[in-house]
């Protein structure tokens, strides 16, 4: 698959997005286009799996037209390592928009950090899609 990069994710991997599942059993599904996220959560949850993973392909695919860049590289440098949900308003299987706080650690040039944000999606043609962070 285009803008894939192997890691050392495989698919019996814990999945990167912190549900109990295997990556294959979680959010691979979500990336190989055989299942979509039901909510916003499992939407941001599958994006940060893609990030792990290195899936620019599925990034682009899930963000909003409005706001999708035309093309996306994902840092070979930054691996990202561990996702907190700090909480969510909105993004149900019945809402059409939502809002999802989250908190994404990581590895660059062999530093911790972290990334906070609040980020906005929407559901279209009954897909939920990333917007962008909330300001």
């Amino acid at each position: 698959m285009s803008g894939k990069r192997p890691r050392a994710i495989t698919t019996t991997s814990p999945c990167p997005c912190g549900l109990d599942k295997s990556y294959s059993d979680c959010c691979a599904r979500a990336h190989l286009g055989t299942t979509s996220p039901a909510t916003a959560e499992l939407l941001m949850r599958s994006r940060f799996s893609a990030f792990a993973v290195g899936d620019a392909d599925y990034l682009l695919r899930t963000w909003h037209p409005s706001t999708r860049p035309a093309t996306l590289d994902v840092d070979d440098g930054t691996r990202w390592t561990r996702l907190e949900v700090l909480g969510s308003t909105g993004g149900g299987v019945l809402h059409r928009e939502g809002t999802v706080e989250f908190r994404a650690h990581y590895i660059y040039g062999g530093r911790t950090a972290e990334l906070r944000e609040n980020s906005a999606f929407r559901r279209e043609d009954g897909l939920w899609t990333y917007l962008d962070a909330v300001t």
